[in-house]
């Protein structure tokens, strides 16, 4: 008979359907807070068992160095082949997907699968790789970043790399703001009118913090570590830079990536951007505070 899961993130919906009796589809983690009801898709996307070999791919794009791997197809389709050494040589996961990403389908090889374990077809990261694509159509853009609000629900985006201390700044202020947290690793941005947006999605960091809540953007803070608390305009230009260097573009699309760059353009013009050097303690919470009203 079938079973139909909806997701939602960043106002994007993903319709994940099976009409195989046999392959239960089972949403865990942080995902289910993004779970709705059902709507009208902006890609609706097939889960079905497969057999998988190592046949020919076409082109390829791209490779993660691991996991994951993507080839171009007939008509501009898009392919991607999941495998482990651990499993075996053929992929256990194929998903597929028009040039537009509205519709797509997902094989499973079923010998590498648990008879009857329940699944998540679109698990990470082809989750996220399908919400990067689906937003590089000229809908916005995802970026490492910690995503707080303050008690009037405007937004603060903490942005960079791995260890720039993204969680840090999180727990400091759930602690001692008592803000929502949107996720402390990920953060998608997007243009709702004239303002931008930040919304927050299931991929979160070490401090698994993570919400489907969307808040308009008041600040951009490029972290680094410090031995005092100071905060410094970032110039446009730069701060689209820095931006990018903390974002998720798609560098083997050219239409994809010339929209990136215009949109954190954009961002950085309508938002005021600043570079943070920080202590990780309170005293970087109340010195934001303080330097927010003369911003």
């Amino acid at each position: 008979m079938g079973e139909k899961v909806c997701l939602r993130v960043a106002d994007l919906t993903i319709a994940l359907i099976t009409a195989e009796p046999t392959l239960r589809l089972h949403v865990a983690g942080a995902t289910r807070l993004f779970c709705v009801e059902e709507g009208v898709p902006d890609v609706s996307v097939l889960a079905a068992w497969g057999k998988l070999s190592e046949a020919s791919r076409g082109a390829r794009l791209f490779t993660s160095g691991h996991l994951w791997q993507l080839y171009e197809g007939e008509a501009g389709s898009y392919h991607f082949y999941f495998a482990s050494s651990a499993l075996g040589a053929a992929p256990y996961k194929v998903a597929s997907f028009d040039r537009d990403f509205t519709s797509g389908e997902i094989l499973l090889n079923r010998s590498y699968c648990a008879a009857d374990a329940p699944l998540y077809p679109l698990e990470y990261p082809l989750d996220e790789l399908l919400l990067i694509h689906l937003l590089a159509k000229g809908r916005g853009i995802e970026v490492h970043a910690c995503g707080a609000v303050d008690a009037d629900g405007d937004g603060h985006l903490f942005a960079g790399q791995s260890g720039a201390g993204k969680t840090t700044m999180a727990r400091l202020w759930e602690k001692h703001v008592g803000g929502q947290i949107l996720s402390d690793d990920r953060i998608v941005l997007r243009k709702v009118g004239t303002q931008i947006f930040m919304y927050g999605t299931p991929w979160h960091g070490e401090g698994a913090l993570a919400s489907p809540a969307k808040v308009p953007l008041k600040q951009v803070y490029f972290l680094r570590h410090g031995r005092t608390n100071d905060l410094r305009p970032v110039a446009t230009a730069a701060a689209v830079g820095r931006l990018l260097s903390c974002a998720f573009p798609l560098f083997y699309d050219r239409a994809a990536l010339e929209f990136s760059l215009a949109f954190l353009a954009e961002v950085a013009h309508l938002v005021p951007c600043g570079e943070l050097e920080f202590l990780p303690d309170a005293t970087v919470v109340a010195f934001m505070q303080d330097h927010s009203k003369v911003w």
